[in-house]
């Protein structure tokens, strides 16, 4: 098991999900309101498996000059979930009766794609030098996995015409953030804050994998009992479908989770930024 050096705060979401942000600082990037959220995006919420407590209404800016308008929740003072309105009844999960190994969403890339992944390189949004390296490495990790459908093609430009865009979020945070499929197609946004900036090229090549995970439609192999702060996402009937072949378990500290995973909801700064065997079975399973 992964001795934790630091902490961060990650979670996955209907709509948008949110992998790692570290836990002592505000989260700059979804700026956040007051307003009471209204009855029926509480009940869309729990629809989805999310705990609508301390939930508010919050917005995220893309580098294409749009904005995307939605629910940012989780525990007070550290909402890592972020839920976009448009996707809230569209993306719900599901769960399979058992409710163990590593978990993926209902939404999928179709099957046989070429991914067009960019790095982000116009000016306000433009990834670090550390930042190109660790996607260049998560490119790589999957490439590598043999038996896989899914082909994934890295370029570095000042454009957002791709399947995949990976732009530098800004702020003082470290982690990221990341859409899931819709429509066949992966989730197109990947928010990496630029507190990453400050760890090493493999603990951001570890971010950008776990966020890709997300844009393919993995949830946290964590999910019921998170590293981070040991809370539930909330899974309750819409939780995740297992991927057949993984681990069982899916709490953190148990003895039956992978946490060598990739796709744990957390981090440290002590990360190798590569798959576990868990994970690649799990990339083979379902592409």
């Amino acid at each position: 098991m992964k001795k934790i050096k630091i902490l961060a705060l990650c979670a996955i979401v209907a709509g948008m999900a949110t992998s790692c942000q570290k836990s002592d600082v505000s989260n700059d990037v979804a700026p956040e309101t007051s307003v009471d959220l209204s009855k029926e995006h509480q009940i869309a919420l729990l629809n989805a498996g999310i705990n609508p407590n301390s939930a508010v209404y919050s917005t995220v800016n893309y580098p294409d000059g749009t904005s995307k308008k939605g629910i940012a929740a989780g525990s007070k003072g550290y909402r890592d979930m972020f839920i976009a309105l448009d996707d809230l009844v569209d993306q719900a999960l599901e769960s399979d009766s058992d409710g163990n190994k590593q978990y993926r969403t209902t939404n999928l890339v179709s099957q046989g794609r070429t991914i067009d992944v960019v790095g982000y390189t116009g000016s306000g949004f433009a990834l670090t030098s550390k930042m190109r390296t660790g996607l260049q490495w998560a490119v790589n990790n999957y490439n590598r996995i043999n038996g896989m459908s899914l082909t994934f093609n890295l370029r570095f430009a000042n454009t957002t015409n791709a399947d995949m865009v990976v732009y530098n979020a800004g702020g003082s945070n470290a982690g990221g953030q990341a859409e899931f499929p819709s429509g066949g197609r992966p989730g197109k946004f990947i928010q990496i804050f630029a507190g990453m900036d400050g760890f090493s090229n493999n603990v951001n090549e570890h971010v950008m994998t776990h966020e890709m995970g997300h844009a393919v439609g993995f949830r946290h192999t964590d999910y019921a009992r998170r590293r981070c702060d040991g809370s539930n996402e909330g899974a309750s009937s819409f939780g995740a479908i297992l991927i057949p072949g993984t681990q069982s378990g899916n709490q953190w500290g148990g003895s039956n989770i992978d946490s060598n995973s990739i796709m744990i909801s957390c981090f440290d700064s002590g990360e190798d930024g590569e798959f576990s065997n868990g994970d690649i079975t799990a990339l083979q399973n379902i592409y």
